[in-house]
């Protein structure tokens, strides 16, 4: 339990904020699972940009449960505390600056984690952010710029100073994009650096890297990402190991049936049936990846065109689930 601003999170796991994956029927997804907090996917900052589809979709809140998280992205610290006001108009009980992604198309505009390099503008940033609005800020940072260029422990303490309510911190630098194995190390030094709460974010997968992480760095959460595409029911094996200790069985084949036909369903109902097919395909593909099928027994999923039929498609799948399962042993 952690809390942020005037909000306790009473579970320890977050889902992380990934572009083009947590979207408004995924992070309700997550939350049925258990997910303590979940984070929007990134906003950017230049409003006028906010007139696109895509943009409404992401700061399309309507049913949320509370507390609604909305992440900012930008490298203009004017622009990203109008942005922040601007989306707690729209409904953001917390904001959170994205001082993470390495993305080329985010960091090429010096925003995401290549601000870290700029300790002046990222302590110019927060302060302007946390300045123009009442709710909580929290920020997400990796450990620095590249390996020999750790500055986390610096950022941290700059974010405490400028109100920052919660840090996350992915074990990796700009660098190391996605590469390698996350480091927790650095968590570990920030978290003793600062009073305020933060998350652990890297590599963490498991029950079992749940509960090492958070005994090696002492972080106050988890912070779950990639692990969540196809298993978004990690959230609740990982809170009930961290509680009592008990390993929670694998989902039955019903119960991941029902679950991806839930999503795939909201995803046709939120973004209509011409984008709620195409963005169906991957998350298809991360659910059955997960199961253990192989692409070639769903490719043809990726060229149906209507909601009904990829229903139909999923339903003819799982009639053969063991067949393709153990065409894949």
């Amino acid at each position: 339990m952690f809390t942020i601003g005037p909000y306790t999170i009473e579970k320890p796991t977050v889902l992380a904020p990934m572009a083009g994956v947590t979207d408004q029927p995924f992070r309700n997804l997550c939350r049925s699972f258990g997910a303590g907090l979940v984070v929007s996917e990134m906003v950017t900052s230049d409003t006028r940009l906010w007139k696109t589809n895509k943009s409404r979709w992401r700061m399309n809140h309507q049913g949320e449960a509370e507390p609604i998280s909305v992440q900012i992205a930008g490298g203009d610290p004017e622009t990203l505390a109008h942005a922040a006001v601007s989306n707690v108009q729209l409904g953001a009980q917390i904001i959170d600056i994205n001082m993470g992604c390495p993305a080329k198309k985010v960091c090429n505009k010096a925003a995401g984690s290549a601000l870290m390099k700029d300790e002046k503008l990222v302590a110019e940033i927060l302060t302007a952010v946390t300045s123009a609005v009442s709710v909580p800020v929290t920020l997400k940072i990796r450990t620095g710029w590249d390996r020999d260029n750790k500055n986390a422990v610096t950022i941290a303490r700059l974010a405490e100073q400028a109100g920052i309510a919660l840090l996350s911190v992915h074990g990796r630098t700009k660098a190391d994009k996605y590469n390698g194995e996350a480091e927790y190390d650095t968590i570990a030094a920030v978290k003793q650096s600062v009073s305020i709460p933060v998350l652990a974010n890297g590599d963490i997968d498991s029950p079992d890297k749940a509960a090492e992480v958070l005994a090696y760095t002492q972080a106050d959460g988890i912070m779950i990402g990639r692990a969540a595409q196809g298993q978004p029911w990690i959230f609740a094996a990982i809170n009930e190991f961290l509680a009592t200790g008990i390993r929670v069985a694998a989902p039955s084949k019903d119960d991941v049936f029902k679950t991806i036909t839930h999503h795939i369903s909201e995803l046709h109902q939120f973004y209509g049936d011409y984008m709620g097919v195409r963005i169906a395909r991957k998350h298809l593909g991360w659910y059955l990846n997960s199961q253990g099928i192989r692409k070639h027994h769903y490719q043809q999923f990726n060229s149906l065109k209507t909601g009904i039929d990829q229903l139909s498609a999923i339903e003819a799948i799982f009639e053969n689930f063991e067949i393709l399962k153990e065409c894949a042993a």
